[in-house]
């Protein structure tokens, strides 16, 4: 059984995704400081303070990263999600915080950029691009149509390719404790107020204000044993409310090395590694047996199995540990 509230804020964290950016195809110059160092361990007090040093802030000239893996920082940094790295499994492990400076003149969607030099340097990254044959869940309209409702106007709402490039402060929003004890709620994530209940089964019960059916795909691919691509060609924004097994919410927390019910949770930061092929039980051989697919389904959408060529991010090599700053 869960026991601490702590299970259900990792779902949320592990839906809050990492923010791509649009890329600039101007010459990009180097931050002009920057320092990479393991992260503190994580502190559960300061999580539901919003205080938690977690994911990206840009704050005028400054970038600040927090709690990140070098896989999630390849992400940021190559513009891909977790399931196009191929590398060594201890990249997910070992956290990092980064700080680092913009140069006078330079633009915020530069970024991806700058941080692919300094990831280069401190980690002597080589790496190369290949296309692999990947094993898909296909996200599509089941025959009914769908059954969501369209989220209400907002003129910060994501576009139909996902988020916003984010803007000062952009990070995984303000989390708070829901007033019965039983859930979390996040404020001003990329998909809008997201809250979280506990059901007496264990179970637990998501409410999702805006998402895009991309960044829906991209949730779920962290509840199944292989990434989940959006094919639905809904272009909008939509209200989604899914519940969430024991055995999802385990398959997610063993999928990205958690034992469930620890009772201090490092933080996950979007997309560990689900998707990534790791055994899932009941999302198999038959993944209709498995409660997310049917849950998925009360959606008026379906999950697919398919295989598709994906563009992946191949590293031949990189340090454990960055160079000194």
């Amino acid at each position: 059984m869960l026991r601490r509230p702590w299970q259900a804020i990792a779902v949320v964290l592990l839906m809050a995704g990492v923010t791509l950016f649009g890329q600039d195809q101007a010459a990009v110059p180097a931050f002009e400081v920057a320092s990479i160092k393991p992260a503190a361990p994580f502190d559960p007090a300061l999580m539901m303070a919003g205080k938690a040093h977690i994911g990206l802030k840009i704050d005028e000239a400054r970038v600040d990263i927090g709690n990140l893996s070098l896989s999630n920082l390849l992400c940021l940094a190559y513009r891909v999600k977790p399931y196009q790295i191929s590398a060594p499994d201890w990249i997910n492990t070992q956290r990092f915080d980064v700080l680092a400076k913009l140069p006078e003149g330079a633009s915020k969607d530069q970024m991806p950029e700058m941080l692919q030099a300094l990831l280069g340097e401190r980690f002597k990254l080589t790496l190369h691009r290949e296309d692999k044959e990947h094993a898909v869940y296909a996200l599509v309209v089941g025959k009914n149509g769908p059954k969501m409702k369209e989220a209400p106007p907002d003129t910060n709402a994501p576009g139909p390719d996902g988020p916003a490039p984010p803007g000062p402060g952009a990070g995984l929003g303000q989390m708070s404790r829901n007033s019965d004890g039983k859930g979390v709620t996040i404020a001003g994530s990329p998909m809008g107020a997201i809250r979280t209940s506990m059901g007496q089964d264990g179970n637990l019960h998501l409410e999702i204000s805006k998402a895009t059916m991309a960044m829906f795909a991209d949730m779920l691919t962290n509840f199944v044993d292989r990434p989940v691509v959006d094919m639905t060609e809904l272009k909008g924004t939509y209200q989604v409310a899914l519940d969430l097994s024991l055995d999802d919410m385990r398959n997610s927390a063993r999928a990205a090395g958690l034992t469930m019910g620890a009772a201090g949770m490092p933080p996950l930061p979007p997309g560990g590694d689900a998707g990534r092929g790791a055994p899932i039980a009941g999302a198999g051989s038959d993944p209709a047996s498995s409660a997310i697919f049917s849950n998925v389904q009360k959606l008026g959408l379906k999950l697919e199995p398919r295989k598709t060529p994906v563009e992946t991010l191949v590293i031949d090599h990189a340090e454990k540990m960055p160079t000194e700053n």
